[in-house]
């Protein structure tokens, strides 16, 4: 199997995180090509143009404009190591988030978690006197902010957990994310503060994506619910149905595991770990994650 064909595979098959990692590094490198066909023809202008129509601008009168910016500004980067360390931030805790409440929850806790920070950045643009002059010229892009909600997430969900820290050992992810989000809002005014307000919008989301999944609020079934709609387009529909009859047997693997199942699981891995799970706690918590 050659790279294209595996890289497609895993997209295809792959969960959430590896899509969404795929998903932006396939149009870093497209945009990077074509970057360099404008350059040799001498057009960075136009390419930079374009760019800006798919950055998301602080002015609400350009917004209105381009409103698909919301989404499409988060899947742009501005360089090869602004890739990397969003994808690896990704990959790290992403599937951490994954593992546990599945591909619908980590899609919207990633989506919306970028256009929640997304507008937090442009009301603060909009509303504190110290942007005002940068307002017209002001564009944001980048998946920090998709990240830090899915970074944040996790550590609501388990704070407790630990990851290996290279050069620093055992950390907890409540400390992980609060040291994120607490260094974003201290580097607002050195630089970068449009990129550092969305980053703590999209923390803000991923704090309380969680707690209304734990609420007794209808939300998250509406989210789940337009999550699957949209997943429906995608799906290729087949041109055969096939019918099995009902013999009597009912098989354990199609039973859906509940919530309280669940909960009592993420519980016992806040407290011990994962390595402390039963067998049978690691296969109800591998069909959760596929739902």
């Amino acid at each position: 199997m050659n790279l294209i064909k595996e890289l497609k595979y895993k997209f295809q098959q792959g969960n959430a995180v590896v899509q969404i990692i795929l998903i932006n590094v396939l149009v870093y490198f497209t945009f990077s090509f074509v970057g360099l066909f404008f350059f040799l023809f001498n057009q960075t202008d136009s390419l930079a143009r374009f760019m800006h129509w798919l950055m998301l601008p602080a002015s609400f009168q350009n917004f209105i404009w381009q409103p698909w910016s919301i989404l499409s500004y988060m899947f742009l980067h501005e360089g090869f190591f602004h890739l990397l360390f969003n994808m690896l931030w990704l990959y790290w805790l992403g599937n951490l988030f994954q593992q546990y409440l599945g591909n619908s929850k980590t899609y919207q806790a990633y989506i919306i978690g970028g256009i929640f920070g997304g507008l937090i950045y442009m009301l603060a643009y909009n509303v504190f006197p110290v942007f005002i002059n940068q307002v017209p010229n002001s564009f944001a892009l980048g998946a920090s902010a998709g990240v830090l909600s899915l970074v944040v997430a996790s550590a609501t969900l388990l704070p407790e957990y630990s990851v290996q820290m290279f050069l620093i050992g055992q950390v907890r992810l409540k400390y992980i994310a609060l040291f994120s989000v607490l260094l974003d809002l201290i580097s607002i005014p050195n630089g970068n503060a449009g990129g550092h307000i969305a980053h703590v919008g999209g923390a803000a989301f991923g704090y309380l994506f969680i707690k209304l999944i734990y609420s007794s609020s209808n939300i998250p079934a509406i989210l789940d619910r337009m999550y699957d709609s949209i997943r429906s387009w995608f799906k290729p529909r087949p041109s055969v149905q096939i019918h099995h009859k009902n013999k009597g047997f009912k098989t354990t693997s199609s039973v859906k595991p509940n919530q309280q199942e669940i909960d009592a699981i993420l519980d016992k891995i806040s407290k011990n770990g994962y390595e402390s799970l039963s067998q049978k706690e690691k296969e109800i918590l591998f069909k959760a994650s596929k739902s």
